[in-house]
């Protein structure tokens, strides 16, 4: 879901300032969790665990204008055991101190091969009697028939309101709240193969929900009726709808290949902002086609894609339509188009297998609109990104990714946007950087298309293991750093010219939590020279104290530690060392002992500059500047030359006899 970009909506393609961009992050993350915070407090649900949903077919008549739905719910579904009763998630009771939500979900009835059956109900479930045991393996289809105003706290989870005048009404479930408005099984461990959706409304509006159209009938008595296929499988909380006067405005995406057809991108508006949003969806295309690229082909291409226009501020990845909010200005931000388009391959197609893995669906989401960043505007901007999220993630030094049981019931917590967000996309992209594109995004590739993963649910580890086969790597030591545990490093980097061409790089490092005793990781160091003259090393750093030699092909003057933000750190330092050169052979004098003349060596890439002779006392006792020095007319003693090329100054010693 989306909780990173929300207000971003409100200037689409502008140039903000990162103290601006910061600011609109923390507001947006802070509605939200104010938007889920009451349907948080709630534990997976094992009296749902004993059967398995195929198939919903799911009949709303709904009025914008009224808080209000009569539903209609068949399900089919498979017993996993032996079973005697089915449960369902349904809340029945609201706010009762709030007059809009007075009134609670009554169930009318439930039926079974047109049989009715016997059910009773609590604040959370309804507890349907079977009419006899069903045996494991076998199926069986019930229809609940219910109506109410639905259950909403916070921002609530099924809400009427206008725009412009006009009523409208949509719906947002995650993470808990597909419960208050329809009777599901919405715990993260089972997806519909396929539903059907059939939105009855007042005539005069357009309905939006999952999959593609078949047909919209008019019933005769100022409501019509639309009917939604989505034949692929689909978790209840990404289940949506949305009513009021859209107007709709068709694009077309894919690579147009035999594996990735053409396919139509369908954008719901409200008509007095149709105009500037038309303009701002623009870039859809292009960036679906980015994805196809790096990700293989959008998961729903036999579907559609598109965004229904509503009145939250952010958006929602609703498997093949996000809910999205336009700015001021009517249009909706790249960053947040980015961000939800992303979430149809990770959270819609593999979705996160516990909310203690949301790090899979946000993470991702995040590190997508950043790629997209790189994509269309370079590496400057992607540069920049990277930076603002890791002032984010360094702003605290402690805080894992992954949560523990309790964190996961805490929504400041789940939708916190500088773990499960930024630090998630930081930590995908330093992936990226330690396995390389290739490997990485091969990876990718292979977890998405997984056959025990592809449109089900995944959990971190599933990930790591994908990025092992696909690269070869023991990932063990940075999943434990990086994703089950806290902080980050800090490094001390020193290092000095020790030879014309070479340079020796000293690495130390110290750990913001105690966490982690010591970061494995590759580190990504800079040395530049005069003229704009640079070079850039990837250190792999599994020691304090390591050092490394390196080839330079000029004379290093300055240093810089991690110069395009590849991983994550902060105070970190880096030096060079005054002097250009330690007193070490690069050059040669001989003889030595030597009688007349003293013969100067440099190597073939250093010009000789000038030759001073000093004696034991250190007293200048000459100038020369050819490879020859005559010494004759010196008494016999220890004497130093001073040898300076292009590559700075040596210090050789020798004695005359």
């Amino acid at each position: 879901m989306k909780k990173l970009y929300l207000l971003l909506a409100l200037l689409p393609c502008v140039q903000l300032s990162a103290q601006t961009l910061d600011k609109e992050f923390e507001d947006l993350v802070a509605a939200e969790r104010k938007s889920a915070s009451k349907r948080m407090a709630v534990v997976v649900n094992p009296d749902t665990y004993n059967y398995d949903v195929t198939y919903h077919k799911l009949e709303f008549k709904v009025d914008p204008a009224n808080l209000y739905i009569d539903g209609k719910v068949t399900t089919t579904y498979t017993a996993v055991t032996d079973m005697t009763t089915l449960v369902f998630d349904l809340a029945r009771i609201t706010d009762t101190s709030d007059p809009n939500y007075a009134t609670q979900i009554e169930v009318s009835s439930v039926k079974m091969n047109n049989n009715n059956l016997a059910f009773t109900r609590n604040d959370e479930e309804i507890i349907i009697t079977l009419p006899t045991t069903q045996t494991a393996g076998t199926s069986a289809t019930v229809e609940i028939t219910y109506a109410g105003a639905p259950a909403g706290s916070g921002f609530g989870s099924f809400i009427t309101d206008n725009h412009n005048g006009t009523p409208v009404l949509w719906t947002l479930s995650e993470p808990f709240g597909a419960r208050d408005w329809w009777p599901c099984k919405q715990d993260l461990n089972d997806k519909a193969n396929s539903i059907d959706v059939y939105i009855t409304a007042p005539s005069e509006y357009n309905s939006v929900s999952n999959g593609l159209q078949q047909s919209k009938t008019d019933n005769g008595d100022g409501t019509s009726t639309t009917h939604f296929h989505h034949g692929y499988p689909i978790a209840a909380y990404l289940i949506a709808m949305a009513v009021t006067n859209y107007q709709i405005y068709e694009q077309q995406a894919g690579l147009g290949t035999a594996e990735s057809p053409f396919f139509p991108i369908v954008n719901y508006m409200y008509p007095e902002t149709a105009p500037t949003n038309t303009n701002s969806v623009a870039i859809t295309p292009t960036i679906l086609n980015f994805y196809e690229t790096k990700f293989g082909p959008y998961p729903f291409r036999n579907e559609k894609y598109g965004h229904a226009q509503f009145a939250w501020g952010g958006g929602m990845e609703h498997t093949t339509v996000s809910f999205m909010t336009a700015g001021n200005n009517g249009a909706y931000s790249r960053s947040l188009i980015a961000h939800e388009m992303g979430h149809q391959w990770f959270g819609d197609k593999v979705t996160c297998g516990s909310w203690k893995d949301i790090w899979l669906n946000e993470g991702f989401a995040t590190y997508l609109a950043s790629m997209t960043i790189e994509f269309l505007d370079g590496d400057a901007a992607f540069v920049n990104n990277k930076n603002s999220m890791i002032t984010s993630i360094t702003s605290s030094p402690n805080g894992a990714i992954y949560m523990t049981d309790t964190e996961a019931l805490n929504v400041n917590r789940i939708f916190s946007s500088r773990l499960s967000y930024n630090k998630g996309a930081m930590v995908l992209h330093m992936l990226r950087f330690k396995l390389g594109d290739t490997d990485f995004f091969q990876g990718l590739r292979n977890y998405l298309s997984d056959p025990n993963l592809a449109y089900g649910y995944a959990l971190t580890p599933n990930l790591k293991v994908h990025l092992e086969n696909a690269s070869g790597l023991d990932l063990t030591d940075f999943f434990n750093d990086w994703v089950y545990n806290q902080g980050y490093p800090i490094y001390t980097i020193s290092a000095r010219m020790i030879a014309p061409g070479q340079a020796r790089i000293t690495l130390n490092q110290t750990q913001s939590d105690p966490s982690v005793s010591f970061f494995e990781l590759p580190v990504p160091v800079r040395l530049t020279g005069s003229g704009g003259q640079q070079q850039d090393y990837v250190l792999n750093n599994t020691t304090n104290g390591q050092q490394f030699v390196v080839n330079v092909p000029f004379n290093a003057t300055g240093i810089e530690f991690n110069p395009k933000k590849d991983i994550i750190s902060k105070n970190s330092t880096a030096t060079l060392a005054a002097d250009a050169f330690e007193f070490e052979a690069t050059a040669t004098v001989y003889p030595n002992p030597a009688t007349d003349e003293l013969h100067i060596v440099v190597p073939q890439n250093q010009t000789l500059q000038s030759v001073v002779l000093y004696n034991a006392l250190g007293q200048k006792i000459g100038v020369y500047h050819t490879e020859k020095v005559n010494l004759n007319g010196l008494s016999a003693g220890m004497y130093s030359a001073e040898i300076m090329t292009n590559y700075g100054r040596l210090l050789k010693k020798f004695i005359k006899k």
